[in-house]
């Protein structure tokens, strides 16, 4: 706190808002924290309908339970997969040229 203090008092530049070294590499490491962190919910997800199937014991509407969350658990891996790529790849090239 006190080194935010200091800066202003002496006068010292203080990166803005609007800075592109700073801004896209944090928005960028923010995203792909967040997507990560969806991603591992994704392959609980798949572990727990893994768990489902196997546990079902031949009941029908189980194995289709276990199915059907194994399935959720891939589209959503799919869907965050593509949603890194999109946001690395907006952020690589679209808002670096401008």
């Amino acid at each position: 706190m006190d080194g935010i203090l200091t800066k202003f008092a002496v006068g010292q530049k203080i990166d803005t808002v609007g800075s592109d070294n700073n801004l896209t590499g944090d928005v960028t490491s923010i995203i792909n924290a967040v997507i990560g962190v969806l991603g591992i919910v994704c392959v609980v997800v798949i572990i727990i309908g893994g768990i489902n199937y196997m546990t079902s014991t031949g009941d029908a509407s189980k194995v289709e339970k276990g199915k059907k969350t194994i399935l959720y658990g891939v589209i959503g891996l799919v869907i965050c997969a593509l949603a890194f790529a999109i946001v690395n790849f907006v952020i690589s090239n679209i808002l670096k040229q401008s």
